[in-house]
């Protein structure tokens, strides 16, 4: 006779468990569906329906029936769903421990963050952390990433979110993001209407780059990419800010380097079309920045303290948009 597989509690040891996996899988469940979940969770369906099979891979079982109309939990799946509402309790018990041992901190936060900083988990975080410390008040600048690296060297009072190609002696980094480029073209560029399109027909297109798509600068891997692959088109736009990048290729003026989590929607709506290579040009990282010898204020120091926290709880691949 074939064997039960053993218990979820059995087969998930506590250092495999990643209470996103949980979480998403308690959000179906509630929700009744993996779209209703992805717009509860601010997530894309796809990206709810991988952190499901990946959950299902973890405890190796299936633990949804959905066909037809159909959505009912497996035995394994009412097991797991029963430790995800218990774990979510905890958690929030965790929380307001915490809470209620943390000093009050008062005080003004600034934040320099380079734009369309786009992360769920982080919104979440922020969340957390003005409820724990409601006295701290936000002050956020948008600025390129080289000015913010530029302003924290000169041990201006804040706390960054930027790009940083190459470590910056004076500063501490965290890695908080990793944003993976792609090729893309607008709906009026010629290329877009064309039934195929091999990455030799992109060899003497002309490119929209951001003006810091230079050998050197924060997204110089674009740069070389590009010189590798003997691109021979002309950079007919440029620009620090992504929304205006977005609007040249849109309106057909040339191809560009845009992040995926960015161009998914225009994706969708037809506005952009990703071009080959069917994988990332390019992985470009976001970090946590703060200059190493000047004292934190008490709100820097909550805030840093809360983002290790953030950090260590949350997996790399859970912190993007």
């Amino acid at each position: 006779m074939p064997q039960r597989p053993a218990p979820a509690s059995a087969q998930l040891a506590p250092e495999r468990m990643d209470w996103n996996l949980l979480r998403t899988f308690m959000f179906v469940v509630q929700e009744r569906g993996v779209g209703r979940a992805a717009q509860a969770l601010h997530l894309s369906q796809p990206a709810v329906s991988q952190a499901l099979k990946r959950l299902e891979d973890a405890v190796g079982g299936m633990l949804l029936h959905r066909r037809n109309g159909e959505f009912r939990l497996t035995g394994l799946g009412d097991e797991i769903y029963a430790i995800a509402r218990d774990m979510y309790g905890t958690m929030a018990r965790i929380e307001n421990a915490a809470a209620r041992d943390t000093a009050e901190v008062a005080g003004t936060l600034r934040l320099l963050v380079m734009s369309k900083v786009q992360s769920p988990a982080y919104d979440d975080f922020l969340a957390q952390f003005h409820r724990r410390h409601p006295r701290i008040e936000f002050h956020v600048d948008v600025l390129p990433s080289a000015a913010i690296l530029d302003a924290l060297s000169k041990r201006v009072p804040a706390l960054g979110i930027c790009l940083c190609r190459k470590p910056v002696p004076a500063l501490e980094l965290r890695l908080f993001l990793r944003h993976r480029y792609a090729v893309v073209c607008g709906r009026h560029h010629p290329l877009f209407s064309r039934q195929r399109v091999g990455i030799e027909d992109l060899m003497d297109q002309n490119f929209v780059c951001f003006t810091s798509d230079q050998i050197g600068d924060t997204l110089s891997p674009l740069t070389i990419f590009r010189d590798q692959q003997g691109f021979t088109g002309r950079i007919v736009g440029t620009s620090p800010n992504i929304e205006e990048i977005r609007r040249m290729v849109v309106a057909g003026i040339g191809l560009s380097f845009l992040p995926e989590h960015l161009i998914r929607q225009d994706v969708a709506g037809g506005e952009l079309r990703r071009l080959p290579p069917g994988e990332a040009v390019a992985e470009i990282d976001v970090f946590l920045a703060w200059h190493r010898q000047r004292k934190p204020t008490p709100a820097e120091t909550a805030f840093l303290a809360a983002f290790e926290r953030f950090l260590s709880l949350t997996p790399l691949d859970s912190r993007a948009g």
